[in-house]
């Protein structure tokens, strides 16, 4: 017999919680033929900056997507690999710099992530420096989120890379959250001294996001993919230091020493969740949102205002109707704009995909 937990998780994701959707949302395309656009990017100038998986930063300038890429990265793009996250410096006004993770074949033929900082010169990038080098990389499994949190400390999201064990070896860099200074030291108030290690135990952490006023930090992950560990994807509670348990745990499964996601999907339905983010304005204020890839789907989840291990609130929106969804974030004029990648492999790309699309409310 399932149990309470397992029974409650599958009729939130399925729907049947009695939620009624805060309002009805508007889509409109706000940018269309981009190549498995990966994660998205507001400049205070005005400009929005796009990762392309192939390897090219792109800009949307004046509501038009510029015909050259505002840089071009040597990647290896196979599988879930090559460009991912991007981030902007929050004083990008002053210093220019830009931040990306991606996926590379190193001098030994073997594949490796890495984090870099560029900066943004006349209107176009250049390597500023290396951060962090030499994380396993692989086919699957290579995380690649890269945001700066409210303490002006950068994240960055790094994937199992296939190695299961390696998410519990504390001198890896796979199945980690990292947590850095901008120039890519690490912080003398980490959780593991000398280390950039923030949490550990994750098998594919792809999106994150800090619940506004609280600074709550939750993330992504994507469970197991195959029988008969199928699917079990989750919505974790992040603690500096703490092990969500990968791959001895997952799911709703639990052990002394290693945390339970908030809610996960279930054995029966999978989400392969991406980017996330928390709306500050409108009716879903306040809201956690994260895409859905296989899923085809974006979600919402309204966590208890005193416990931030309790889900008050579930709901799906758009299942199936844009395809694969990468990743989501509040733009400057309080729209939303989620990204759809339908031509990394797995879609079935429309003629206008990939594209970005904008939400509001009528």
């Amino acid at each position: 017999m399932p149990n309470l937990r397992t029974i409650v998780f599958f009729l939130l994701t399925a729907g049947f919680a009695g939620i009624t959707h805060a309002a009805e949302p508007n889509v409109q395309t706000f940018a269309r033929g981009l190549q498995t656009p990966w994660a998205i990017a507001f400049a205070p100038d005005g400009r929005v900056f796009l990762s392309e998986r192939p390897g090219r930063i792109r800009v949307i300038e004046k509501d038009a997507l510029a015909p050259e890429p505002w840089m071009r990265l040597e990647v290896i793009e196979t599988g879930e690999s090559g460009l991912l996250g991007l981030a902007l410096d929050p004083a990008f006004e002053k210093n220019h710099y830009v931040y990306a993770a991606y996926t590379y074949r190193d001098a030994g033929g073997g594949m490796k992530n890495r984090l870099v900082r560029l900066r943004d010169e006349k209107g176009k990038g250049v390597l500023d420096r290396v951060l962090v080098d030499n994380a396993v990389g692989a086919q699957f499994h290579d995380g690649g989120r890269v945001k700066f949190g409210p303490d002006g400390k950068l994240y960055w999201s790094v994937g199992d890379a296939v190695g299961e064990r390696s998410a519990q070896i504390l001198s890896s860099l796979n199945g980690k959250i990292l947590r850095l200074n901008a120039d890519g030291s690490f912080p003398t108030d980490n959780p593991f001294p000398k280390s950039p290690v923030y949490s550990y135990g994750h098998r594919n952490p792809e999106g994150f996001a800090w619940q506004p006023k609280t600074g709550r930090f939750y993330a992504t992950e994507h469970g197991p993919s195959g029988s008969p560990s199928c699917c079990h994807d989750e919505v974790n509670f992040i603690e500096p230091g703490k092990n969500y348990g990968w791959p001895v745990i997952y799911g709703g499964q639990a052990k002394d020493g290693m945390l339970p996601p908030v809610i996960e999907s279930g054995a029966n339905n999978t989400w392969a969740p991406g980017g996330a983010a928390f709306a500050t304005r409108g009716p879903w204020a306040g809201s956690f949102l994260f895409t859905g890839l296989r899923g085809e789907a974006l979600y919402r989840v309204v966590f208890d205002a005193k416990d931030p291990r309790k889900v008050a609130a579930f709901d799906t929106y758009f299942r199936g109707r844009f395809g694969r969804l990468r990743d989501i974030v509040e733009g400057p004029d309080g729209a939303l704009y989620v990204l759809t990648s339908n031509r990394d492999g797995r879609g079935r790309p429309a003629a206008e995909d990939d594209r970005v699309l904008r939400i509001t409310f009528k």
